[in-house]
């Protein structure tokens, strides 16, 4: 996927569409908080990313911007509204894709997107067309049509962010958008994303997808434990690894590296390690030679990705949150 850029005619510190403030969430009988102190703000025609494994506290955090959590401290901002005093009023300025597929039983895609335009105040020939416009976008069409107990899992998740996206509000909120999504729609779901930025919506997206992450957001917060652990954009985050490229190793019995150089396991039967720059040449004659013996089965030499910054900022084994 090209990279993006921020819209044109977008200023580049309009007032947030939500502003969290040294949020906590404190469950009953348990002693870590699933939210401790989080603090973040996302913007009108910017991607947002909340970036944690799973069981992090993204959708404890998620469930409390849009009132079914009330925070145990701290604060939260819906377009200038106190979400947290009046949550009917803030949610009212929110659409949310949940991480759970909405019911749309006796409905068919089409019927289920443009209800929702209606219950949003659209007017029917906007909400039509607009619905059309979404399905024709994520390649719906041969779907559209067909009653939802008939249609796949990843083509439901399409339906539940056109639900999301056919009239948005100012902050639009997806939990995991791209589950169930066969690659080749999951990248016209991601250029969907971006268009719905870039028509002036604040968009939070909460993912465990590092990849997909850095080439669909403007900003990021990683989440860790509950706790924001990093954030900014993904340039910022991943500034301090231009030095180094990193080498991926997949083979059953992983050989050991020359020198000081260091493999760290990343999967079952896959390694990383971290190449200065300078040693490039050297670490690819290693790794034809260790191919070439049968000692791995492929490798690869690449710039530091988010996905490098995000593994030594949690670590390879991330605990969980609430």
């Amino acid at each position: 996927m090209p990279a993006h850029h921020p819209h044109p005619g977008a200023t580049q510190h309009p007032d947030p569409v939500l502003s969290i403030e040294r949020l906590i969430k404190h469950y009953r009988g348990r002693t870590a908080p699933a939210n401790d102190g989080i603090s973040l703000t996302a913007r009108p025609g910017r991607v947002l990313g909340i970036l944690g494994h799973n069981g992090a506290g993204k959708t404890t955090l998620v469930n409390q911007i849009v009132g079914l959590l009330k925070p145990s401290s701290g604060t939260i901002r819906v377009a200038g509204i106190d979400a947290v005093a009046h949550p009917a009023r803030a949610r009212e300025l929110v659409s949310v894709q949940a991480q759970a597929n909405v019911p749309i039983t006796g409905l068919t895609p089409r019927t289920a997107i443009e209800l929702v335009g209606r219950i949003r105040g659209g007017e029917r020939g906007e909400v039509r067309r607009r619905a059309s416009q979404l399905l024709e976008e994520l390649d719906l069409g041969a779907w559209a049509d067909t009653p939802a107990q008939k249609i796949s899992g990843g083509v439901a998740r399409l339906t539940a962010f056109c639900m999301a996206a056919v009239r948005p509000g100012a902050l639009v909120i997806l939990d995991e958008p791209t589950n169930d999504v066969d690659p080749a729609r999951r990248r016209l779901l991601w250029d969907a994303i971006r268009a719905t930025a870039e028509a002036g919506a604040g968009v939070l997206l909460v993912t465990h997808n590092v990849r997909e992450a850095e080439r669909a957001v403007d900003d990021l917060v990683v989440l860790d434990r509950g706790r924001v652990i990093g954030s900014g954009t993904p340039a910022q985050l991943t500034a301090h690894l231009r030095s180094q490229l990193f080498l991926e190793l997949d083979g059953t019995a992983l050989p050991r590296l020359p020198d000081d150089l260091e493999a760290v396991p990343t999967g079952p039967a896959v390694a990383t390690a971290a190449i200065p720059t300078e040693r490039a040449a050297e670490a690819v004659a290693w790794a034809q030679a260790a191919v070439s013996r049968g000692d791995i089965e492929r490798f690869s030499l690449t710039p530091a990705s988010l996905e490098d910054a995000y593994l030594e900022l949690v670590g390879t084994d991330a605990g969980v949150a609430a």
